[in-house]
Order: C-alpha cells, then sequence, then structure tokens
C-alpha cells in the first residue's frame, strides 16, 4: 500500500467520527516544520525564471540535509535515505540516521537495503511490460489465457486483462486480514500461486468501470509473469531488472539472502520516548505487490532507466516504445485529472507532469517520484516515525523551490454551479474494500461526508477542513490550496463517485443507507438507550419481578440477560475488533477475535428466544400495554443489533 494511501484513509477516520491512506494532512498542508518547509536560501543559484537552478550540486545537498535534519527531529525518524536523479545520473544520493541503532551503524545510500513496500510493483509492472515487449503477453488478454494454476471467476461478461490490473481496474474487492503479511521468516518461502489460490478475492465490479487499489492484483500480475517466462518471480526480477540495472543491493527474495543480510535496515517503532526495534514483516505469497529491499543508489539506477526510455548506461531494459507505453496515461477517472499509467499513477507537482508510486508497511515508508519532461527523479525511504508527512514535505519543498507552482487563482463565481451543490452532498466511501469478509468492517469508520455551506463543498471541521469551490461541472478546486476534486453524475444529475487528484488509483462512491455508520450508530443508539433502561428496571424492580407469575418472571430475566449481552457484544466490537492493531488484523487471526465471534452468534440464540416470548406477551397479555410496547422494542432493538452484525460480516468466521 502506497504511503499516500495511509496518508489519505488516517485523515478520513479522522474527518468522518475520521480514516488514512494512507494519514496525515495530505489533503491541504505537507506538515513541514518551519526551518524546513522554507529554508535559507542565501547564496543559492537562481535561475531567470525565480526558481533555484537544480544543476547546483553544492545548494541541493545544503537544501536536502536541511529539510531532512528538521523532518528527523519533527517527525521522530530513526533513519532515512535520499536519491535524486537528472539526465541519466544521480545528483545526490545520502543517508541519514541509522540502519541499526543498536549497533550504531549508519544509513549508507549506496548499500543500506531499505524495505520499498509497494514500490515493489514497479518492478512487477516492469516484467509485465518486458514479456509484452516481447510478444508473449498482450495487455488486453484475458488473464486466465496466461495462468496454468488457478482460474479468475467469470463473474463478469467482461475479463480481466492485464491493463486492467496495471491500472487497478479490475474489480477485485480488497482483502486481508489474518493473511496478508506475517512477521515469522520460519513460514517462508510461500508460493504465490498456492496464497492466491487459497485467498482468491471476489470480483465485486466489472472491469474497467474504476480504479481500486490492489495487491491481489500485482501478486496475480506476477504470477503471471511466473508462469509465462517459467522462471520464479524472485529470479526473473533479479535476472531482468537488477542484474542489468547494476542493482546489486537489491532483492525481492523474503527473507533477505544471507549475502545481503548485513546491508539490512532494521525497523523501528517509538514507545515511551525511546526507537524500539519491531519484527520485520514479510509479504509472502503477495510478495510481487511489496516484498523489495533496495538501496538508495540502486533506486537511482532503476529510474534513470524509466527516464531514459528504457536504458541504463549500455543495456536496455525496455525498449523505448514499450517504457512510453507504460508511462502514457491509460486509464482516467475524470480527463481533467492526473489519471493511471500502466503501473504509475499521476500527480500534478506544480503543474508538472509526474509519475510516481509509494510503499509503506508498519515500519517503513517509501515515495518515488518521476517527472520524464525534466528527465529527474526522486526516491525517499525511511524506517520509522512518521515517514508519511515527511515524504509528502520533502516532495512539496522540493517542487515549491525548483519548480515554482503557477499562482492558482478562482475564477468568478458562477451562480449556475454555485446553485446546483446540494447534489455532491452526502457520504462517501473508498472503492477499495472488502464485501463478503469479516475485512468489511474494517471499511465501517472509512467514509467521508461532503458538506455544502456558503455556496462551497466542504470536508471535516475545524482545523482539518478543507473547502472546495466549483470550478467548471464537476469539478472542484480547494480554496487556498492546490488540490482539485471532481464528479461522476447519473441520468438525474446526482453524483455517485468523486476523485481527489492525488488518489488517481482510489477514488470514492456514494454511501447506500444501509453502509453509512451515521445510520448505524442511530439505531445502535436508540438499542442502547432501551437496553440501559431494561438493566435499570431489572435491578430497581426485583421485588416486583420476584412475585410476577413464573413465565413473566423469566421473560424479564431474559430481557435482561439479552440487554447485557447484546451490550457486551457492542463493547467487544468496538473495543477488540475495530482497534485490533494493524499487525495483528494483517498477519494472524488472534485468540480475541475468534472468541468474539461466539458473541454475535449467542445474541441471534437470545433474540430468537425474546421475540418469541414477545409474542407470548402480547398473546397473554403480560403486564400493562406499555410495558409490552417497551419489552418488544428491546426485542426489536437485538433485531438491529443481529442486523448490523450479519451486514457487517461479523456474524459468523468470515475469514478470506
Amino acid at each position: 500500500m502506497s504511503s499516500s494511501m495511509r496518508k489519505i484513509s488516517c485523515k478520513m477516520m479522522l474527518m468522518a467520527m475520521l480514516v488514512a491512506i494512507m494519514g496525515t494532512s495530505i489533503l491541504g498542508s505537507s506538515g513541514l516544520p518551519a526551518a524546513a518547509a522554507a529554508p535559507s536560501t542565501a547564496g543559492t543559484s537562481v535561475k531567470s525564471d525565480g526558481a533555484a537552478d537544480l544543476n547546483d550540486v553544492a545548494q541541493l545537498t545544503a537544501f536536502i540535509d536541511g529539510i531532512m535534519k528538521g523532518h528527523m527531529d519533527s517527525f521522530k525518524i530513526p533513519g532515512a535515505v535520499v536519491s535524486i536523479v537528472k539526465d541519466g545520473k544521480p545528483l545526490l544520493a545520502k543517508g541519514y540516521g541509522h540502519s541499526d541503532m543498536e549497533e550504531g551503524k549508519l544509513v549508507d545510500p549506496e548499500t543500506s537495503l531499505f524495505r520499498i513496500a509497494s514500490t515493489t510493483k514497479l518492478f512487477t509492472w516492469t516484467a509485465v511490460m518486458q514479456l509484452v515487449e516481447q510478444g508473449r503477453l498482450d495487455l488486453d488478454t484475458d488473464v486466465n489465457t496466461y495462468l496454468k494454476t488457478l482460474r479468475i471467476p467469470d463473474t463478469f461478461p467482461e475479463p480481466i486483462t492485464l491493463r486492467h490490473l496495471l491500472t487497478h481496474t479490475a474489480g477485485f474487492e480488497e482483502g486481508g486480514v489474518g493473511y496478508q503479511i506475517t512477521t515469522d521468516p520460519q513460514k517462508l518461502p510461500v508460493s504465490i500461486s498456492e496464497t492466491l489460490s487459497k485467498h482468491m478475492l471476489a470480483r465485486v465490479k466489472p472491469p474497467g468501470e474504476l480504479a481500486s487499489y490492489s495487491n491481489y492484483g500485482a501478486s496475480l500480475a506476477g504470477l503471471i509473469v511466473e508462469e509465462v517466462s517459467g522462471t520464479p518471480y524472485n529470479d526473473y526480477i533479479k535476472k531482468h531488472i537488477f542484474d542489468p540495472l547494476d542493482m546489486k543491493y537489491a532483492t525481492v527474495q523474503e527473507p533477505i539472502p544471507a549475502s545481503l543480510e548485513p546491508y539490512a535496515v532494521k525497523g523501528y517503532a517509538r514507545e515511551n520516548g525511546q526507537f524500539v526495534t519491531k519484527p520485520l514483516t514479510f509479504e509472502g505469497g503477495f510478495r510481487p505487490a511489496g516484498s523489495a529491499a533496495v538501496s538508495a543508489l540502486d533506486m537511482a539506477h532503476f529510474m534513470i532507466a524509466h527516464l531514459q526510455d528504457g536504458r541504463y548506461g549500455n543495456k536496455q531494459i525496455l525498449k523505448p516504445e514499450f517504457a512510453k507505453l507504460m508511462h502514457a496515461t491509460a486509464y482516467q477517472f475524470d480527463k481533467r485529472l492526473p489519471g493511471m499509467a500502466l503501473g504509475f499513477y499521476e500527480l500534478n507537482m506544480n503543474g508538472l507532469r509526474v509519475i510516481s508510486h509509494g510503499g509503506a508497511d508498519p515500519l517503513f515508508i517509501s515515495e518515488l517520484y518521476l517527472v520524464p519532461d525534466k528527465q529527474i527523479g526522486i526516491f525517499v525511504s525511511y524506517n520509522g516515525g512518521d515517514g508519511g508527512a515527511a515524504s509528502q514535505g520533502l516532495s512539496k519543498a522540493f517542487f515549491d523551490r525548483y519548480f515554482s507552482a503557477p499562482e492558482l487563482k478562482l475564477p468568478p463565481a458562477n451562480a449556475e454551479l454555485e446553485n446546483s451543490l446540494q447534489k455532491y452532498a452526502g457520504s462517501y466511501q473508498f472503492t477499495r474494500r472488502n464485501l463478503t469478509d469479516i475485512d468489511k468492517f474494517f471499511s465501517f469508520m472509512s467514509q467521508m461526508s461532503i458538506a455544502v455551506s456558503d455556496n462551497r463543498l466542504s470536508i471535516g471541521s475545524g482545523a482539518e477542513q478543507q473547502v472546495f469551490a466549483p470550478i467548471a461541472p464537476d469539478l472542484f478546486q480547494e480554496v487556498g490550496g492546490v488540490h482539485q476534486i471532481a464528479f461522476r453524475t447519473d441520468a438525474s444529475g446526482k453524483s455517485t463517485h468523486m476523485l481527489f487528484d492525488f488518489l488517481p488509483f482510489m477514488p470514492l462512491e456514494r454511501t447506500p443507507l444501509m453502509d453509512q455508520n451515521k445510520f448505524w450508530f442511530l439505531l445502535i443508539g436508540i438499542s442502547i438507550a432501551l437496553f440501559i433502561t431494561v438493566l435499570l428496571g431489572f435491578a430497581y424492580r426485583r421485588g416486583d419481578i420476584k412475585a410476577m407469575p413464573r413465565p413473566q418472571k423469566w421473560a424479564v430475566r431474559l430481557s435482561a440477560i439479552t440487554a447485557a449481552w447484546a451490550l457486551a457484544t457492542l463493547a467487544g466490537t468496538f473495543v477488540v475488533v475495530l482497534n485490533m492493531d494493524m499487525l495483528d488484523r494483517l498477519s494472524r487471526i488472534t485468540p480475541s477475535l475468534n472468541l468474539y465471534l461466539f458473541m454475535p452468534i449467542i445474541l441471534v440464540g437470545l433474540t430468537v428466544a425474546i421475540l418469541a416470548l414477545s409474542v407470548m406477551a402480547w398473546k397473554s397479555k403480560y403486564w400493562t400495554m406499555l410495558k409490552r410496547v417497551h419489552y418488544t422494542l428491546v426485542a426489536l432493538s437485538a433485531v438491529v443489533l443481529c442486523c448490523f452484525f450479519y451486514h457487517w460480516n461479523l456474524l459468523g468466521w468470515h475469514f478470506g
């Protein structure tokens, strides 16, 4: 998963409750410390257009040093590395901080192996394009034509193609709870084919309709490379990408080969004000989506090859026409916004077209940016701390300094556009989510509300609020910022989907009522209130209850047991399940989760019983009418909770 994805999902979690994709304020501010955001320009070479001269390597180095020093302190980062290339050669490759704090090892840009997570996908996509170049793969042929050990179901009339995989438009749901990663190297190596067969994800949208970032899709592409080439994935990437690019400190093998182990960078978390070493995570059978560990200088070689249309030195890993095809726009949600190339996603950085990819795991965050028109590439990686905010800050500072942003002016107010904003208001959720497994529940809070105020659209509130003004039909510009959002509308004119310009691989779609957390919070809130009245009544009317006839007495007792169990199950849902540590969630099915899942099932049994006794209460005229109504409402509240658990795949053991 790219770091920009982590950032936006965290942002959404804060906004909706608020989310992600991938945390920090990617929607607006860069998170830069003041000192890093505006370093001294004394003695800097300046071009005639007012931008600093990127060819002045001494000044570039001083500039990056200043930013990195500020970030290492402000974002509590133990180690980092940066490489920048231009016109076919490295301009800068530097390490900062430590690769191993216990042994006092400093980061070495030539040899330190940083885990790059989803940036690995660029190697997989490049391998696919090599086989396309050779005529062994076709971008628009059904992937089942190439698969030998598994078959993708024919859920829709349209088949999934490699073009769909490379643009994340295959239409797979998202999954991973309990199996996406592991921290146990003894479980490796793992077959890509067996993993994808065992954990096959459902096809939930027709291919080509919408982007939805997919680790499964990237892993499937890696399997195709393996099965069509006849070479194991790890060996293929080494032989056809790393070796010709002289990438000696690079591997997609897990765990890292013994020969490279001395150069492995450790990952750190912050605990009680100290950096603490944490176990590395492994992708196993999903390694084409995120297993690589690479040095910054070797990533410079890879960037140079892509910027030079597949050439590095006297080696050509892609013919120019296929490199250009890989870099060209292949899918767009809206023609006015950045879209997807074949593997890379597009960004607009100060008016420049940038093709990019990032990666994040629980410990490492990396970003890679290529500017083909300027022959510039940037790679940065961190082994702990808030690397997401740091990478966004670094890229913003770099482009602001060397490629000044054109002044943005909102067009004059347009009454026709402003009077139709209400159609965009409402709740939206990411296309990247699960529908069929327990994973679905983890998107419960990942929704975004769009509100209309003063002829503007707003997201969030207070310091986190982002405001967007209409500038064209279905297109909005951030007020006081650089980002844009676009909408799709149906035949009636109501919006159905939206997209942020910096997340072309992950649009959002309007949230149906049954998926809206506000809808469920309302029903759950009413249910909780009713359950509390039952327990309070049971506590204060024990004498009256004892005097009741036996059937009525047991009916009251059952309502109290159901209410108490329902409240306990709800508490378990939000304390045990929703707050699961991400590492635990993606690497194993914990005993606490397995035990918790008995609770909704028991609640169903209690609900059936209390419904039956509700019928009996009316038939035999237990108590007063008001009390019978109250008893029935309590039973219906239990039904509501059972529906909640069923809808969010918490009723039973729905593991992928």
